[in-house]
């Protein structure tokens, strides 16, 4: 009988974490530059509660589940929050207008070199102000990462990424025209609604695989993650903007095209670093894309999560804002060199069977 292979040494094993240990440190001094940029932008640095009552309403981010015991023995589910968002603007309805948040967030069913269960969210918000504005922010914090860790260039899997250049800005239409050969905005119509024959139809002539029950976003989604995402990032870092409204739950439309959305992600390496908006603040069109996405979940998963009430009471008196979300363990990986995300967790959730 063959012997078995040996399990893995645990991450607090001295001889490993020696190995762990330079790129925590300079996750440590990297946390530290980027405070002092928040702090010298007057931003304000805010704390949001890990449970919620909701832990966001996107189709495909699964949560931990938990529940509240009260005195009396009454029992109430909660969530870990898979994003402080809802939290945070709640507080801008409160009155900040400028904020950043290092918050730790947990998302099911997600583990890999790039995804851990567990992990550090840095999100932060500008009241009155556009979108653009956090495009300028992406670019001043990946040129302030790899100077605080010493080096010229971001690096992951043998590409690399030039973090002093500006970014290219690339549309996603633009995206699937250069990269995949497909008219994306002739499968939606003026008021957001898709076309999944026109999309699968172009899709299959450009020789990607289209499946009998793949719905519109499943075949967006394929083309982003086959013929889009590899090219992104290489070089200088790549903002691909302007997602279709139906790929941007969070986000208004913009002003010169209703099909698509004020968001955008940002890329270096083609690892995908930063998703923001321009914040959506209409409470009636929030619920409506919520209850869209929560049946969408229950057709896929068989499971939906409950809506915050209280986030769509507070989106009504919300003033207009621009607000991003920046996996910063994943910077952090890309600046000091690392090649496993779990490589920049000081102590990392424990492996659980497959």
């Amino acid at each position: 009988m063959a012997n078995a292979t040996p399990a893995p040494s645990p991450w607090w094993m001295p001889h490993i974490h020696a190995d762990r240990r330079p790129f925590l440190l300079g996750r440590n001094r990297i946390q530290a530059a980027f405070r002092g940029f928040f702090s010298g932008n007057d931003f304000v640095e805010v704390d949001t509660a890990t449970l919620q009552i909701s832990p966001g309403n996107e189709a495909h981010l699964h949560a931990f589940a938990t529940e509240a015991v009260g005195l009396g023995g009454a029992r109430t589910p909660l969530y870990l929050h898979t994003s402080p968002e809802f939290a945070c603007k709640k507080l801008l309805a409160a009155g900040e207008t400028r904020i950043s948040c290092f918050a730790h967030v947990y998302r099911n069913r997600e583990r890999g070199p790039l995804h851990h269960p567990e992990f550090t969210m840095l999100e932060w918000y500008r009241a009155g102000e556009s979108y653009e504005a956090l495009m300028r922010d992406c670019a001043a914090l990946l040129a302030l990462a790899a100077e605080t860790s010493g080096t010229r260039t971001l690096t992951y899997r043998g590409k690399e990424t030039d973090p002093f250049q500006e970014p290219e800005r690339l549309s996603v239409a633009d995206a699937f025209q250069r990269f995949a050969g497909i008219d994306l905005l002739a499968s939606i119509d003026t008021s957001g609604t898709t076309d999944r024959g026109r999309l699968a139809s172009s899709m299959l002539q450009a020789g990607i695989r289209v499946a009998e029950d793949d719905t519109w976003p499943d075949l967006f989604s394929r083309v982003i993650v086959e013929r889009v995402e590899p090219h992104l990032g290489l070089g200088r870092a790549t903002i691909l903007d302007e997602y279709p409204v139906a790929e941007a739950a969070l986000a208004r439309p913009t002003a010169h095209d209703p099909r698509v959305a004020e968001r955008f992600e940002l890329y270096a390496c083609g690892v995908e670093l930063a998703n923001a908006f321009g914040e959506l603040t209409d409470a009636d069109e929030q619920r409506r894309r919520f209850q869209a996405e929560m049946h969408e979940k229950m057709r896929v998963y068989g499971e939906s999560y409950p809506v915050d009430e209280d986030f769509l009471a507070a989106l009504r008196q919300m003033p207009e804002a621009s607000g991003i979300a920046l996996g910063f363990d994943r910077l952090v990986m890309l600046a000091t060199g690392a090649s496993r995300i779990d490589q920049v967790i000081w102590a990392p959730v424990p492996e659980t069977g497959h």
